[in-house]
């Protein structure tokens, strides 16, 4: 692995994190396939690795929201047991859905996002 490339991956998915809130699905895991070697080119290895590089970037990020007064507690409260077992219910899936098709999804996903953030409020 080069460490330079996967250091400059975290330094950009961190400011997105905080930024606008994604840095895992929509920057570490394109960037780990498209720009590190080896078995992070595999779409299950980069959300995996993009899984556990975020807990500690949603939490500083969490905390410096937190200090802006930016946290909505009752949503939070709302979302998170069930965000919770879709976490769980989406990495089992994993074990399924072949790699291709997951890719596949995640690009579609990825494009649906960003066609609603551009053209639709």
């Amino acid at each position: 692995m080069h460490f330079v490339i996967a250091g400059l991956i975290g330094l950009v998915s961190g400011i997105t994190s905080g930024l606008f809130g994604v840095g895992g699905g929509i920057v570490m895991v394109p960037a780990m396939m498209f720009f590190m070697k080896g078995d992070m080119r595999d779409i299950k290895m980069a959300i995996g690795t993009s899984l556990a590089v975020i807990i500690p970037t949603a939490l500083m990020g969490s905390f410096k929201h937190y200090q802006q007064g930016n946290i909505n507690w009752q949503a939070v409260l709302a979302i998170v047991p069930l965000a919770v077992v879709g976490g769980l219910l989406g990495a089992k899936l994993t074990t399924v859905i072949h790699a291709d098709h997951l890719r596949r999804a995640f690009g579609g996903f990825i494009i649906v996002v960003g066609c609603r953030l551009l053209f639709f409020k």
